[in-house]
């Protein structure tokens, strides 16, 4: 088993789209076991382009919707509903997506752990442009503050996932008063931008960072 991880930037992409080619992946990573040679590590980067809120198969997520039909389209935001764990979220312009397929037995790890190393990764990312990303007790994802940075919602079938996490960069932060932001209610969200002000990185850069903390993690994580 090889432990590359074969990273693919996407550039702007629909929801649907994404969704289909993540399917395809986990198809081929859940056939390739058992293949010396291939990796069952790979990583999508993309912003969701036209803007979208995806809801989960949680009874209360339509809940946590405060737009209407109207102002959905006032906004230019499609809603689509989503497989992933979680509540409520919105994808958009400015948000770095990162959806890592990966073969979890591979990692040594179960659906607690691998939420556990996305957050530490995301954690490590914001640290190289100074910016101190904490866990929160009581809801999965990035904090700055108080704030959440970067969401998180995954969904894992024969133990290999898909989704993963969205990080606001230089996100449009009034699309989130479409929604109540995965469901909690009073919390509020930041991005990257809103912290460093002009210092903030152009995406490019973000990317390569993401890139670079992913590719070390999943090597040490597997050498474990």
């Amino acid at each position: 088993m090889s432990c590359t991880l074969h990273i693919s930037d996407l550039g702007s992409v629909s929801y649907e789209k994404a969704l289909e080619l993540q399917r395809q992946t986990h198809r081929e990573i859940v056939e390739g076991r058992g293949n010396s040679s291939f990796s069952p590590f790979r990583l999508f980067l993309l912003e969701h382009d036209p803007p979208v809120i995806t809801l989960s198969k949680r009874l209360a997520a339509s809940e946590h919707l405060l737009a209407t039909s109207e102002q959905l389209v006032q906004a230019g935001v499609q809603l689509c509903k989503t497989d992933r764990g979680g509540d409520i979220t919105y994808h958009g312009r400015g948000q770095l997506v990162g959806y890592p397929i990966f073969d979890l037995n591979e990692l040594s790890l179960r659906i607690h752990g691998y939420m556990r190393f996305l957050e530490d990764c995301i954690i490590d990312v914001l640290a190289k442009f100074e910016i101190k990303g904490e866990r929160d007790a009581c809801a999965t994802g990035v904090w700055v503050e108080g704030s959440k940075i970067c969401a998180m919602g995954v969904r894992v079938s024969k133990w290999v996932s898909m989704h993963g996490f969205a990080l606001n960069v230089t996100t449009n932060l009034d699309h989130f008063d479409l929604i109540v932001p995965c469901g909690l209610a009073g919390r509020s969200v930041t991005s990257m931008k809103k912290i460093l002000g002009e210092q903030c990185p152009p995406m490019d850069e973000v990317k390569r960072v993401v890139s670079d903390v992913f590719t070390t993690e999943v090597r040490k994580q597997v050498e474990l």
